[in-house]
């Protein structure tokens, strides 16, 4: 599998992997006016989710982090093509890392032309504002019977997942991607100049839902709008029964997870609670 495995096995984990190293951007526009604003007063640090997920910026919310949100535009497929050409076969764990990567790295690279561009900047005050900025990149998706399985087609797909999932057991992986773009140490800030990434791994225990209930769950559009076709934090929460693992891992970023990455890169989560 390469890179991803070898790390894997350094760490001494079957369900977390990651990697670091430095990461390699656009030259950073306004570098100077930010050093120069932040002499004599502490930087702000922002955290940017590139996730569309009205959930991920939930759970970042209700943990005291106000994340600003940029969507990234990178090909799913492409991207996982292109990692399999590289690395041979990819389970699901490492599958949902390099997506992660790839919507990090292209919101970064979306985040630094519009700070170059002034007339783009209106539109995006937060982000000109922020002395510093760390990027964190997910995405989900669940194994079962060795399957990997993203968002539903429609809704034909997910019901037929339900009928398989039903009373039965699978994996929820959700990659996590962080790139630390704050000012560096050498141009006199804290930052690192680092990117690693991670899974998180938790077993979903699925109810045994009858026919009528997939049915009216599928009818609501919630299962086709999410990794699995199911959710914890929403309607479909009564047809999941137990879970071994980050609960948060499930709903799309791991809590605890973030909080171990962030601290590789110098940063404590409470760096980046809301005041």
């Amino acid at each position: 599998m390469g890179w991803l495995r070898e790390y894997r096995a350094s760490l001494g984990h079957e369900t977390v992997r990651a990697i670091l190293g430095p990461h390699r951007l656009p030259d950073r526009a306004g570098v100077a006016g930010r050093a120069a604003r932040s002499v004599g007063s502490t930087a702000v640090t922002r955290l940017v989710l590139a996730s569309a997920s009205p959930a991920r910026r939930a759970t970042l919310a209700a943990a005291g982090i106000d994340a600003l949100v940029v969507v990234s535009h990178v090909d799913e497929d492409a991207v996982l093509a292109a990692a399999t050409a590289r690395f041979g076969a990819l389970d699901a764990a490492d599958a949902v890392l390099a997506l992660a990567q790839a919507k990090v790295e292209d919101v970064a690279r979306q985040v630094a032309a519009r700070r170059a561009d002034a007339d783009d900047l209106a539109d995006a005050t937060a982000l000109a504002d922020a002395d510093d900025l760390v990027y964190l990149g997910c995405d989900s998706m669940l194994e079962l019977d060795g399957a990997i399985l993203g968002k539903p087609v429609d809704a034909a797909d997910a019901i037929a997942r339900w009928h398989a999932m039903r009373g039965r057991s699978g994996v929820l992986h959700t990659g996590h991607w962080i790139i630390d773009d704050r000012l560096p140490v050498a141009e006199g800030g804290t930052g690192t100049n680092g990117t690693l990434g991670a899974t998180s791994s938790t077993v979903v225990h699925f109810a045994d839902v009858s026919d009528a209930e997939i049915e009216a769950y599928v009818a609501t559009g919630e299962p086709l709008a999410v990794a699995g076709a199911f959710t914890v934090d929403g309607l479909g929460g009564a047809f999941v029964t137990g879970l071994e693992g980050d609960y948060h891992g499930v709903v799309g970023v791991s809590l605890p997870l973030l909080r171990d990455l962030l601290g590789e890169i110098g940063v404590s989560v409470t760096d980046l609670w809301r005041v």
